[in-house]
């Protein structure tokens, strides 16, 4: 049965191989067309450079091969022998002079294509199924001898072994009597190789089988021959290729797990698998074999990572040693005397397994429970300075340097003692949602202190070296020495710190502050050309912003820490009087962020119960006022040196913060010192509206003397919020028709003034105002607006007159109110015709001519249904005659315009 499924194997490998030459067929039929079209235009052909690389991943060899070199070139197979080349050379001189045939093409492609055929089936597929056959078939043998009785257990071992070195021998013999690969295209067929790995295969089934089944042999010497034929596997790769070297490290990586020991030293292990790590760095490092390299290191990380979890008593010292090992075959074996052409350029993809399990392993001494009750966090600590230490050494290994940034903002989050998570504290250590994390000690403060130095002084420096080679590499190494320390300080705060003020951490903040500038400044001296302000400045400076930030927080209460890191958005403003780096505008809009963040937390400034109830000056002035003045003059700066798009970011944080700064100083004083309760009335809002309007009309005005895109889109966003804000407000949901709210008491100078006409006359000047400076579609719509807003003010002024200072809707309508709105909207329409005729503005004549329109449609319809006697003919007379009016000064209108058209055109 299990013959079978072999043959059915090899059977279904044999057509997949068929089947991936159907590609190098169509090549070849496409390059013999070429060859033939030269041949018969008299050309000169070149003989062919060879192209297979040899199964050792060396060059092979180029044209023909002299006898005397070939005993030279016998170690590097694969290569094609000189009868390939003198082969096509004399195909071409022989088919050089005959006469073109047509049917020649097609015979020579169906040639090539057997040719090629035949070559998969004869070379390839052959020799690697017989080598998978050669491998089974000593296991076989064994496997007869076992059931037929015909050989004892030690005999059919020795045999088996026998077998096994017979193949490595044959495989080694071939190789030294300058076996080569005699058809183009069959290196991976390569017989020597494949005859290695199946002696090899054979050699590990029967140390196995002496050790498992029979027991002929101890655990220690089976452990002894299986690691050493695997390290001699790998070796023997040396001249048969990397495939080979895979069949090796597997072999011995397996080890391990085929061997059982009742007293398992971890030393023996961990000795054995660094002497295996080691043996296959230096044969990767030979040929550059970076896929068995990174197979190496990863077989070695999981080791460790499962002895470190299910081996009970781990024991420190044997991770520290495989750790160690690991970084020193990275750094002096694999990467050792490695040329680059650059020292800030290339990078080591293989790096990334050992980054990644040493970050493991040194996360795993930072928040086990076992090694932080013994105090390791030390060992782990070091583990993540070593690391940094061969990125530093070594440029290529960056990822050793990710790995170890990860590890410690990892470790130091987690010692933040959780807010709104369950925590369950047992045996000093903190667990977040059954997770242990780092426990909250002084080792760990010290620990944080030191490795925050590390990072600054390892990151600064390198950045420094690399600022001209390498700016990618440079602005790493600077932003983990910015973020690294800020999340070590923001996390020693939260748990050893008073939150609420602490000089201490405000002053290691300060220092932080000042150590980022300088570092940044030292960087920039570095690059090429100088003090440009690349990335790695700019990781610098916002490190040095955030520390800024952190400091205000830590050292002053909530209202002093947003007005002055409101006022904080000067410094890189002024900064860019000296230097022209870009980061400094946007560190003025990260301020900006931060304050508009503060504000949404807690509108009050300093918390509802410490805010005084005296009119405007209160910490409301103070908290948006301020930032609201330095961000004008930040903009102001910028504009003067930089003037990019940070500048307009300030001029939008200037206008919003003085906009806010109106709007909740009068919140302040019309709800008597509290603004974060209460409904909102309509005279409150109609100040708000007043504000928005006006905002808009400053916008406006500053734009006109100082173009900005901000302040333009920003004007008109101020008039379209101020137009939303009467729709719906004004209009509807605080209209006092609808909500019977008091007027006031007193005749002209009351709500209706404050809530309609005053918006009305501040929206038609705005109209008026932008009418030749911004869109056409935008003056129309305040226009409207306006219109509206006088026609609500005199519809409800006349209700106000009738029913006093309720005038709810709900009181109903008397027959001389009635008529009195059909009058006063004949009259507004007319006088909103003569303003649009003098200002010459179509809106208002279409406003005008829509109120009319109503007002004839509440004549026909409403009054003549519920007036009676002389006010339903006074209403039908009034009617009448403005509308016979209207007409008159149209015709006249049209008249006139018709006489100075005729006049111009005779002239």
């Amino acid at each position: 049965m299990f013959e079978s499924l072999i043959g059915l194997v090899a059977i279904i490998a044999l057509f997949v191989i068929i089947s991936r030459q159907q590609r190098r067929i169509g090549l070849i039929e496409r390059e013999l067309g070429a060859l033939r079209s030269l041949v018969l235009s008299g050309a000169p052909v070149l003989p062919p450079q060879a192209k297979e690389p040899a199964a050792n991943d060396s060059k092979p060899a180029d044209g023909a091969i002299p006898p005397a070199a070939a005993a030279d070139m016998a170690a590097s197979p694969g290569a094609e022998t000189a009868a390939v080349a003198s082969a096509t050379e004399a195909e071409a001189d022989t088919a050089a002079p005959s006469a073109p045939e047509p049917a020649q093409p097609a015979a020579a492609a169906k040639a090539a294509r057997q040719s090629d055929v035949e070559t998969a089936l004869g070379t390839r597929w052959a020799v690697w199924v017989g080598g998978i056959a050669l491998a089974l078939g000593g296991l076989f043998l064994i496997r007869y001898t076992i059931e037929a009785g015909i050989f004892g257990p030690r005999v059919r071992l020795a045999m088996a072994a026998a077998l096994g070195l017979v193949l490595v021998a044959g495989g080694e013999f071939i190789r030294r009597t300058g076996f080569r690969v005699p058809v183009q295209g069959a290196a991976g067929a390569y017989i020597p190789a494949i005859l290695t790995a199946a002696g090899a295969f054979i050699l590990f089934g029967t140390v196995y089988a002496a050790y498992s089944i029979y027991g002929f042999i101890g655990p220690a010497l089976a452990f002894t021959l299986l690691g050493a034929i695997g390290v001699a596997t790998i070796a023997a790769s040396l001249v048969h290729g990397q495939a080979l070297a895979g069949v090796g490290l597997l072999g011995a990586m397996v080890t391990p797990l085929l061997v059982a020991s009742q007293a398992p030293n971890p030393w023996s292990l961990f000795g054995y698998l660094a002497i295996v790590l080691a043996a296959t760095g230096v044969i990767a490092r030979i040929r550059d074999w970076r896929l068995l390299m990174a197979a190496a290191f990863v077989a070695t990380g999981i080791w460790t990572i499962f002895y470190m979890t299910e081996a009970p008593g781990t024991n420190l010292s044997v991770i520290l040693f495989i750790d160690v090992v690991t970084l020193a075959v990275l750094a002096f074996v694999w990467l050792g005397r490695r040329s680059e052409a650059v020292a800030g350029t290339g990078f080591d993809w293989p790096s990334i397994a050992p980054g990644f399990f040493d970050a493991l392993s040194a996360l795993a001494l930072f928040v086990d429970p076992v090694f932080a009750a013994a105090g390791d966090a030390l060992q782990g600590a070091a583990l993540i300075v070593a690391l940094v230490a061969v990125a530093l050494y070594r440029p290529r290994a960056l990822a050793l340097l990710h790995a170890a940034g990860l590890a410690t903002v990892l470790v130091y989050l987690g010692i933040i003692p959780p807010t709104t998570v369950a925590a369950d504290f047992s045996g000093g250590a903190l667990g977040v949602d059954g997770v242990p994390v780092a426990a909250s000690d002084a080792l760990m403060l010290r620990i944080g202190i030191a490795l925050g130095l590390v990072f600054i002084g390892a990151g600064f420096w390198a950045a420094r070296r690399f600022a001209a080679p390498g700016w990618l590499r440079a602005a790493t190494w600077a932003a983990w020495s910015a973020v690294a320390p800020l999340v070590i300080l923001l996390a020693l705060w939260f748990t050893f710190g008073n939150l609420d003020r602490d000089l201490a951490y405000a002053a290691a903040a300060a220092v932080l502050v000042g150590i980022f500038v300088a570092g940044g400044e030292w960087i920039a001296r570095g690059e090429a050309p100088p003090l440009t302000g690349g990335a790695a400045i700019s990781f610098a400076l916002a490190g040095a912003a955030i520390a800024g930030l952190l400091m205000l927080h830590m050292a002053f209460g909530s209202g002093w820490t947003t007005i002055l890191l409101g006022a904080a958005a000067v410094v890189p403003a002024l900064a860019t009087r000296w230097r022209s780096y870009p980061v400094l505008g946007w560190i003025s809009v990260g301020a900006v962020i931060a304050v508009l963040g503060r504000a949404a937390f807690d509108p009050t400034i300093v918390g509802a119960e410490f805010l005084s109830k005296t009119p405007v000056f209160n910490w409301l002035l103070l908290g948006y006022g301020v930032p609201a003045l330095a961000f004008g003059f930040a903009a102001w700066q910028l504009a003067r040196t930089t003037n990019g798009r940070p500048r307009l970011a300030m001029e939008a944080g200037a206008a919003l913060f003085a906009l806010l700064a109106v709007a909740m100083l009068v919140r302040h004083a019309m709800h008597g010192g509290v603004i974060d309760s209460g409904s909102m009335t309509l005279a409150e809002q109609a100040i708000y509206t007043l504000i928005a309007i006006g905002a808009g009309a400053i916008l406006v005005a500053i734009d006109m003397r100082s173009p900005s895109s901000v302040l333009r889109y920003g004007s008109m966003a101020a008039g379209v919020l101020s137009v939303a804000f009467i729709v719906i407000r004004h209009f509807v949901v605080l209209n006092p028709l609808l909500t019977d709210e008091s007027t006031g008491g007193i005749p002209v100078f009351n709500l209706l003034f404050l809530a309609y006409l005053l918006p009305a006359v501040a929206t038609g000047a705005l109209a008026l105002y932008t009418r030749d400076k911004r869109p056409k579609w935008y003056a129309a719509m305040l226009a409207v607006v306006a219109a509206v807003l006088a026609f609500v003010y005199a519809t409800l002024s006349v209700r106000r007159l009738f029913k006093g200072e309720f005038i709810g809707l709900w009181s109903g309508l008397g027959q001389l109110e009635t008529y009195t709105y059909s009058a006063l909207w004949l009259a507004i329409g007319v006088v909103l015709l003569t303003a649009g005729v003098w200002l010459k503005s179509q809106v208002l004549r279409i406003a005008s001519a829509a109120l009319i329109a109503v007002a004839v449609l509440k004549v026909f319809v409403f009054d003549m249904s519920e007036l009676e006697g002389v006010l339903r003919a006074l209403s039908f007379i009034g009617l009448g005659a403005v509308l016979i009016g209207i007409g008159l000064f149209y015709q006249r209108l049209l008249t006139r315009a018709a006489k100075e058209k005729l006049e111009t055109s005779n002239s």
